[in-house]
């Protein structure tokens, strides 16, 4: 797929935030860090709930650090890019929607401590829009054109 210059903002802004984020996991060094993330992964996904808190941490960080360096990578195309985020980014809306604590009762609105996780469904916009963008380029690229002259 061809470079779209307003994929630049999307991809700063997104790549920068979760690439800090990775980094901040990833040293941090507090046994409670590891334990209150660990906890809200396994609330929403109890699959999550053997593996060891600092090891889960630790995996997280890398996946955040590897997609934040994929989205701020220009040689990674945008759908693979976008993909990437589409799929991250679902995992925490997921994380949202599994949480009654994070929502207004009965409601998908958040509640005062869901606004921190309920802000990640724009990260799952941006990466459909990535996804998007690059399933309809290739599908314009397979179409025969028309002729303009009737």
């Amino acid at each position: 797929m061809r470079f779209q210059l307003w994929h630049v903002p999307l991809r700063l802004a997104t790549g920068a935030y979760i690439l800090n984020s990775g980094v901040n996991k990833w040293n941090a060094d507090d046994e409670e860090v590891h334990k209150g993330i660990h906890w809200m992964a396994s609330t929403a996904y109890p699959q999550v709930e053997p593996v060891d808190p600092k090891t889960f941490t630790k995996a997280l960080a890398g996946a955040e650090i590897a997609l934040g360096t994929a989205l701020l990578t220009p040689v990674i195309s945008p759908g693979l890019a976008g993909a990437a985020l589409t799929a991250f980014s679902g995992g925490l809306v997921g994380l949202y929607a599994r949480t009654p604590s994070m929502r207004e009762d009965g409601s998908l609105r958040p509640s005062h401590s869901g606004s921190a996780v309920a802000k990640d469904v724009w990260l799952l916009g941006i990466g459909l829009a990535l996804v998007i963008d690059a399933a309809t380029s290739r599908a314009r690229k397979l179409l025969p054109r028309r002729n303009s002259t009737g």
